[in-house]
């Protein structure tokens, strides 16, 4: 399968659980959620940005998928404890 395709559809299942939990009020979850979904299309981001030569550009993308990375396990933390 194609992966922009595979792309796309993680994206939007992110989304709609993220908008879900939002709905149901449970915000810890839907943040959750949200923040894997920064990840990801930070990360797509840099694969882009890197393969078209604009690495400054890619360099700031990985730089924040991995600071969301890390708000990530912060979040699930807090969730957790």
């Amino acid at each position: 399968m194609n992966p922009k395709i595979l792309q796309g559809v993680a994206l939007a299942v992110l989304s709609i659980t993220a908008l879900f939990f939002l709905i149901r009020g449970q915000m810890e979850i839907a943040v959750l959620f949200m923040t894997v979904l920064f990840v990801m299309t930070n990360s797509f981001r840099y694969r882009q940005m890197k393969a078209q030569g604009m690495d400054r550009e890619a360099k700031w993308m990985f730089g924040m998928a991995v600071i969301f990375a890390i708000l990530f396990f912060v979040v699930l933390a807090t969730i957790l404890l």
